[in-house]
């Protein structure tokens, strides 16, 4: 995770909620609008699965590790020895020699020491805006932390040693800071108290900034078997000691769903293991019977590839055994009172008075076939003095919501606390049954009522909305936004409504595509109420009495991104551009407001906000500007991670493809690469593709040429280190406009993007034409996949890593595909590389976790794509991962993926001598029939893949991470 985790998001998050360990309660039904809405009155919460896991491991823990020999120590040199043929044919032979060793490899030193590298800290403010924490941050985790026992129950993973998902990272201490007024830090004040050796996670700010609570947890000891469960500390700020808040050493936290939330300024609510409980139930050594699934009620039910699901009865009781709990009110003096009786609570959530408390929980029946998302799920009110007010609602089982985009459970959804009110709540639901394709108006309906309503008083109605409900941004009783978007024509709007008055008509702010990023006009700033709770913020200009927003944006440009500021009349819709990014060498966002602790509205000259700062050679830097003058003060010094490549070469570049759509990519090169003089590189192209509706949306440019480029622990750019040119990115649009859906030309297309890419980099004379290799993950390594089917004259070889190659895997949709197979069987078999293995004539090195988790990649696709491979007499090798699932954490692992990527690029595209004479030109049809390109017919996008329009999104393919695939 990175520092501070900067915004490129369209919303601006409060400053005390930069690293929360999960959205809050109004933005969970809609993450795509998550900044947007009204955040949880608790204040910043950590979370340290997010945060990079250990450490510090050096190698000689790592015995079974092994480098690879002959490797030249100095860079220079390395890069010098590739270019040599007779040094590459050296390097290569150590290469296969140690291709059939058994055990973990080590890359070259070059990429080895980048990875290496001690992480920076991650940053966290105080609500009071005057403190910062420094949370210190192992580097990669051994592979020892990721084989401990774990449950794969009702969609997620459980550390059963700690009661908690499994595989947490963790920090290691926490450091207080002063942020004086000319933004400069305090003195260093560490936290302490607790043991050495204590893994921090969880933490967070008290509402007044007094203190902090965190969780600590040890290695297990064969001592003490409760050592690795959670217990929960506090901090004083001021002193910086820690203490257990609770009095008694045998109560632990239960982290597998909420796990704790302040409620004021000295109470929290917390999910303890109960203490009644006693060892899990045992496996019968015979079955009661088989595994029966019925549906003589003849139910239509689709549901996505989903992994780790309860399988029998016995994984029933599992789940109840873990995910259980007892919740406890807990005051910093000690005093403890149990509220409720023990229940699977999944979400916590208290009224911004402190009154209320928001309880959700599910329950059985459980089901064989989805997560424990869809489970029946009941929401409860509860008094924060343990009285019960009144169930909400108890949905039943949603096994059948259906696949189409934009579909939603039936019911009650999005249940929340209104963020300007002392304890209103409200809700949304649909109108359609929750299916996308019925045709209805209103589609969704959004309801408000106190927490404890009159006798006979009814839920109001505050909107009705034709599209489906995205979210609200709450300001006051005359003022909130209301967003609604429909994913099959990327239409989105944003309503202006006046919640409290029915003489105001709602009416619509803002009408667009959401794929048109250079039309966004950003999201509003929130700020932080005396409750907690964050709100819009509204601004007085000094001139008039108007009512102002300010909007914060990525600034979209042909350009390139232009983040802005914009302090805009909500009354007329006139903006005024307060704030705007250096755009000739750094690239600049707004972060947070810093000047919001004061009741009522802000005034533009007493404005603060902090922003973050970076170029193309120089990492991200915090800074406070100050009106009226708008002086800034930097306020982080982070030293450079990798300043071996310091002066790495970054282009934006522009180029268009065969039908006139206009694409992009960056272009990196290694420091001191000169075309004219070196000559053309080895070139790593990765990437991964994306749907649009339109050619105009695809053609737009996102990101900006100055941005920082971040360097992953598994990144295509680490091959800067080793002398290749890196084209990363590059736009591969798959457009279905109209009617069309994008998949019914996905082959054409993807090789018609891809045809442009390399005819741009070798046009440029940075990569040799013989030495391309293309690679990406999940969705990537499908592209990947089918690109060494059908456009073998681009390509030398090609890494895949964690994809899915047979969609008849994944026959209730993929990807942004919602039709089924049997609705659209040819785009299905035409699209799976895997009935094109006949065709793949270049090597391809497959990668995958073994536990892979990822909705639709399941281990399965890589195993069954390379028998398939192998069958057909491929040049391949697949290596399988133990312990990683879709993304790869272990340091071991990531090694060795580095390791085998390494080799596999060395052998078949450094050294790849293919006689240019006899090479299929780019652009040219291939001589073999076979290989000709196969048009598909076929195309879809849930929620949560990787495909998007943000910096956010690029940064993860130069990372190698990726969303869920299949979700």
């Amino acid at each position: 995770m990175l520092v501070l985790q900067k915004v490129y998001h369209r919303l601006s998050p409060p400053l005390n909620s930069l690293l929360l360990h999960r959205p809050p309660p109004s933005s969970r039904s809609s993450l795509f609008r998550s900044r947007s809405l009204s955040l949880r009155r608790s204040s910043a919460s950590i979370n340290a699965m997010t945060s990079s896991s250990s450490s510090s491991s050096s190698s000689s823990r790592l015995h079974n590790l092994v480098p690879a020999g002959a490797l030249a120590e100095d860079s220079a040199a390395v890069a010098a020895d590739i270019i040599n043929s007779s040094a590459a044919a050296a390097v290569n032979a150590d290469y296969e020699d140690d291709a059939l060793n058994i055990g973990y490899r080590l890359p070259p030193p070059e990429i080895k020491d980048i990875v290496d590298a001690p992480p920076l800290p991650a940053l966290s403010f105080s609500p009071n805006r005057d403190k910062i924490l420094f949370l210190k941050r192992r580097a990669l985790p051994p592979l020892e932390e990721l084989a401990k026992p774990e449950q794969k129950l009702a969609g997620i993973r459980i550390d059963v040693k700690c009661n908690s998902r499994s595989r947490m990272s963790f920090y290691t201490g926490i450091v207080i800071h002063q942020l004086m007024a000319d933004g400069t830090l305090g003195p260093e004040k560490e936290v302490h108290g607790f043991p050495d050796g204590a893994k921090i996670n969880f933490v967070s700010w008290s509402q007044d900034g007094r203190h902090l609570s965190f969780s600590i947890r040890f290695d297990e000891d064969d001592s003490d078997s409760n050592r690795s469960k959670l217990r929960l500390w506090v901090a004083d700020v001021e002193t910086g000691k820690a203490r257990p808040l609770f009095p008694s050493s045998d109560v632990y936290l239960n982290a597998i769903f909420d796990n704790y939330i302040w409620i004021d300024d000295s109470t929290l609510l917390v999910c303890t293991i109960p203490a009644s409980r006693g060892d899990p139930p045992k496996k019968p050594s015979v079955p009661s019977g088989p595994k029966i699934q019925s549906n003589e009620q003849k139910s239509v039910i689709q549901v996505r590839t989903f992994q780790d699901l309860l399988k029998d009865k016995y994984d029933e009781d599992l789940f109840d055994y873990y995910a259980t709990s007892q919740l406890v009110l807990v005051s910093l003096d000690g005093t403890r009172k149990e509220i409720g009786s023990p229940a699977v609570y999944a979400s916590l959530d208290s009224s911004p008075d402190g009154k209320y408390l928001l309880l959700s929980s599910i329950h059985r029946p459980y089901s064989f076939i989805v997560p424990c998302g869809r489970f029946p799920k009941k929401v409860d009110l509860w008094t924060t003095d343990g009285r019960f007010v009144r169930e909400l609602c108890d949905l039943p089982l949603a096994e059948n919501i259906p696949i189409a985009f934009s579909s939603v459970r039936k019911g009650m959804r999005s249940i929340n606390w209104r963020a300007d009110k002392p304890s209103m709540l409200y809700w949304v639901e649909t109108q359609d049954g929750g299916d996308a394709k019925v045709e209805v108006s209103p589609r969704d309906i959004v309801y408000t009522q106190p927490a404890e309503p009159l006798q006979d008083e009814e839920p109001s109605i505050l909107h009705k909305l034709d599209l489906r409900y995205g979210g609200i941004s709450w300001c006051d009783d005359s003022l909130a936004l209301v967003y609604e978007s429909w994913y099959k024509t990327r239409r989105t709007r944003t309503w202006v409504i006046s919640p409290e008055s029915k003489e105001i008509s709602p009416r619509i702010l803002f009408d667009r595509s959401s794929e048109d990023a250079y039309s966004d006009p950003g999201s509003p700033m929130l700020r932080r109420t005396p409750t907690g709770t964050y709100v819009m913020a509204k601004v007085k200009n000094g001139i008039d009495d108007g009512t102002y927003l300010l909007l914060n944006g990525n600034g979209a440009t042909p350009e390139g991104n232009i983040p802005f500021l914009d302090l805009f009349d909500i009354t007329t819709g006139k903006k005024e551009r307060i704030w705007e990014s250096n755009k000739e060498k750094y690239y600049e966002g707004v972060v947070a407001l810093m000047s919001d602790q004061k009741e009522g509205d802000l005034h533009l000259d007493e404005l603060t906000i902090l922003t973050s700062k970076e170029s193309k050679t120089e990492n991200t830097q915090y800074y406070l500007q100050k009106w009226p003058d708008k002086k800034t003060f930097q306020v982080t010094n982070f030293p450079h991670p990798y300043p071996q490549l310091a002066a790495l070469q970054k282009e934006m570049i522009r180029y268009q493809r065969n039908d006139g759509v206009q694409l992009t990519a960056t272009l990196y090169l290694p420091p001191g690469y000169e075309p004219s003089k070196d000559g053309p590189l080895p070139c790593l192209i990765w990437s991964y593709p994306g749907e649009f509706k339109s050619k105009e949306a695809a053609g737009q440019v996102r990101g900006s040429p100055n941005e920082f480029p971040g360097i992953g622990s598994t990144s295509a750019l680490l091959w800067l280190a080793r002398r290749f040119a890196i084209l990363s990115g590059p736009t591969i649009p798959i457009i279905g406009e109209g009617d069309e859906e994008a998949n019914d030309r996905y082959v054409e297309q993807l090789v018609a993007s891809a045809e442009a890419a390399v005819e741009e980099v070798i046009r440029r004379g940075v990569a040799h034409p013989d030495k391309i290799a293309v690679g990406g993950h999940s969705y990537g390594a499908f592209m990947t996949a089918n690109l060494l089917a059908h456009a073998p004259h681009l390509f030398c070889c090609g890494v895949a890593r964690s994809g899915a190659y047979n969609r008849t895997l994944t026959p209730f949709g993929f990807q942004n595909e919602d039709r089924t197979l049997w609705e659209a069987t040819s785009t299905y078999v035409e699209m799976s590389p895997f009935m094109s293995a006949n065709k793949i004539k270049k090597p391809i090195l497959l990668i995958h976790g073994e536990e892979d988790n990822n909705s639709g990649t399941l281990t399965m696709q890589s195993d069954r794509f390379f028998n398939a491979l192998k069958g057909h007499g491929a040049l391949s090798r697949l290596v399988i991962l133990p312990f990683e699932s879709h993304g790869y954490a272990a340091r071991e692992s990531i090694m060795h993926v580095l390791w085998e990527t390494d080799r596999w690029l060395h052998k078949y595209c450094v050294s790849n001598s293919s006689d240019v004479s006899e090479t299929i030109g780019v652009g040219k049809e291939p001589v073999d029939s076979e290989n000709k390109v196969v048009a598909g017919t076929g195309g879809g996008s849930p929620e949560f893949t990787c495909i998007g329009e943000t910096h956010s999104m690029r940064r993860s393919l130069l990372w190698g991470r990726c969303g869920l695939d299949d979700f």
